[in-house]
C-alpha cells in the first residue's frame, strides 16, 4: 500500500473534525458550569446585601419616628 487513498484521507478529516467538535462542546459545558456557579454566588451576595439594606431602613425609620415623638420646647418671649 503506497499511501492513503482519497477516501481514507477524507474519512480521517471527518473523524478529526467530529473529535474537535466534541472536545469544544465539552469545554463549553465546563465553562457554562463555572458561569452558573459564579451567578449563584452573586445571587447569594445580593440576597445578603438586600437583608442588610432592610435592616438599615428599619433602623432609619425607628430613628425618624423617635425624633418626631420627642416634644419640642417652645421659646420663651
Amino acid at each position: 500500500m503506497p499511501g492513503l487513498e482519497l477516501a481514507e484521507v477524507i474519512l480521517a478529516v471527518i473523524i478529526g473534525t467530529l473529535a474537535a467538535i466534541v472536545y469544544s462542546l465539552r469545554v463549553l459545558i465546563l465553562l457554562e458550569r463555572r458561569v452558573a456557579s459564579m451567578e449563584m454566588n452573586i445571587q447569594k451576595m445580593a440576597g445578603k446585601i438586600i437583608k442588610e439594606e432592610v435592616l438599615i431602613e428599619k433602623a432609619l425609620k425607628k430613628r425618624k419616628s423617635s425624633t418626631k415623638k420627642s416634644p419640642k420646647r417652645r421659646k420663651r418671649r
